[in-house]
């Protein structure tokens, strides 16, 4: 097996919460607590959950757009928590990120060739005619023409936006793409357009996405492996065919009965997961989704699942994941004891 171009090792982020009059620390926010995942050169590793599951806390640690409470991260071998801010600028043209929002995270002053030339120039890796011979082959590259680099963002409409996004990640040719979400914001129609322009980049650029998102329809579409987060944790990783053919964590489960079917004559069991997402300054004892959880008992109060392999390749963060191995598939649901009564 090749060296992962990514390497993450327990990678944790605890937001303080601070508290009366002199701002003492009372507590933490646990965003993300206790990530480990390998992204290989030319794979898709798509990072799914609820809102609020720290996976855009993630992927901003990975870049050290936010700082790391704790953890190890590895790029190519190299140390990224170590790096200084002169060394960890020269790393940053390798790994780039596209925001989730298409327009905030772009300059209203700016026309998009002015924008898109603005890292080329940082780096030293273009300027003057260069420099406009590269935004064109870039907006060429997205989908779009060479005149829109005469234009500002407010000109253009959400897909096109966002295109402009990948075009000024993709300038300074890196490595590594960290994709917060970048289809959330869009129309279906128009989000079908950017994964498969995602999907040409990669196979003509052997980059490696870390693909962000709540909608586990468009990450089965373009990912490899899939990694489900709850409460900062991941509690189920597999391979994509794997994952969608039996999930083997709860959580995962609920998640999958949620996609909607195209076809109106096939049915599929909804899990309507019970309660509310726990804070994160104050998870539960013992499995952090057993009180929302179909399957749960009383050692989950007590004992902390750790992610164990159940089937080579497929790991989950359960008591019982053999149950579910053994079960219906997720689009039947779980055992009919076992679901919660309305």
């Amino acid at each position: 097996m090749t060296e992962p171009l990514l390497a993450v090792r327990d990678l944790r982020k605890h937001f303080p919460i601070r508290k009366g009059l002199f701002s003492r620390v009372a507590g933490y926010v646990r965003a993300v607590d206790g990530v480990s995942f390998d992204l290989h050169q030319g794979e898709t590793l798509g990072l799914v959950g609820e809102s609020g599951c720290g996976k855009t806390t993630t992927g901003r640690c990975l870049l050290r757009l936010i700082e790391p409470t704790s953890g190890e991260i590895r790029f190519a071998g190299r140390p990224v928590t170590g790096l200084e801010k002169r060394e960890l600028r020269s790393l940053r043209r390798e790994m780039q990120i596209v925001f989730q929002d298409p327009y905030s995270s772009l300059n209203p002053r700016l026309t998009v060739g002015s924008m898109l030339a603005e890292p080329l120039a940082i780096h030293g890796i273009a300027r003057g005619a260069a420099a406009r011979e590269r935004v064109a082959e870039l907006l060429s590259l997205v989908g779009l023409s060479p005149d829109h680099a005469r234009r500002y963002p407010h000109e253009f409409s959400g897909g096109q936006r966002q295109r402009i996004g990948i075009a000024r990640a993709l300038a300074v040719q890196p490595r590594l793409l960290v994709l917060d979400e970048p289809v959330s914001a869009l129309d279906v129609s128009i989000q079908a357009q950017i994964v498969n322009l995602l999907r040409d980049l990669q196979q003509t650029m052997q980059l490696a996405l870390l693909f962000i998102a709540h909608d586990l329809s468009v990450v089965e579409h373009l990912s490899d492996r899939v990694a489900v987060m709850y409460l900062g944790r991941i509690v189920e990783h597999a391979g994509r065919d794997a994952l969608y053919r039996r999930a083997l964590h709860p959580y995962t489960v609920s998640l999958l009965s949620a996609i909607p079917v195209p076809d109106p004559s096939r049915r599929r069991h909804r899990i309507v997961l019970q309660g509310d997402v726990p804070s994160p300054a104050n998870p539960p004892s013992g499995c952090r989704f057993r009180t929302r959880c179909f399957m749960a008992r009383e050692i989950c109060s007590r004992v902390d699942p750790p992610l164990r392999e159940v089937t080579p390749g497929q790991w989950s963060a359960c008591h019982f994941a053999e149950e579910l191995l053994s079960g219906p598939t997720a689009a039947a649901g779980p055992p009919a004891e076992s679901r919660p009564r309305a």
